[in-house]
């Protein structure tokens, strides 16, 4: 397989809205899974600027799925459209419930309701991996290693994250 050392527009552009994503999954992750970040000054900024941060990821994300559809001419009105990136359609849904959720007057009336939804999110990571996979089979550019890897570091930190909190719960019912 070769690498194409040219990157499009809309694949920087879906790289850019992907380290975003991925910044504002790291905090948690991090401090859970690596107690020792627990009070890193950069955790702490990414934590403050979480909420921004998505939202950012997500408007990138759209400007991505814009140059998409107009390089290739894509019919939005075609259902069949939507059937070629499950997995990208997928993404821009969830994302896109998160960002319009992310303020506070969400929080304040979906309560519990809230944190479910944004729960999503950990769904997201394995639509985009597999929508990089998917897109990207066959025609890597230079990014498509580093998206890779990166994608693949943080699903590794959010099962070791999802294993110690099972852990802790399995420990605390088995206490009582």
């Amino acid at each position: 397989m070769s690498i194409d050392s040219s990157i499009s527009p809309a694949n920087f552009l879906g790289f850019l809205s992907l380290l975003a994503y991925i910044l504002t999954l790291l905090p948690s992750s991090l401090r859970i899974g690596f107690p020792v970040f627990k009070k890193a000054k950069f955790i702490a900024n990414l934590l403050k600027y979480r909420r921004q941060l998505g939202i950012l990821a997500f408007l990138v994300a759209l400007v991505h799925v814009v140059l998409i559809v107009i390089k290739r001419n894509v019919d939005l009105f075609d259902l069949q459209t939507y059937s070629i990136s499950v997995e990208g359609t997928a993404s821009l849904i969830i994302f896109a419930l998160l960002a319009f959720t992310s303020n506070d007057w969400s929080v304040k009336k979906l309560k519990k309701n809230w944190r479910r939804l944004h729960q999503l999110t950990y769904t997201a990571i394995f639509f985009l991996f597999w929508h990089i996979q998917e897109k990207m089979s066959g025609h890597w550019n230079l990014l498509t290693p580093v998206e890779l890897i990166c994608m693949t570091a943080i699903i590794a930190l959010f099962l070791k994250r999802r294993w110690i909190e099972y852990q802790k719960q399995y420990y605390q019912q088995a206490k009582k």
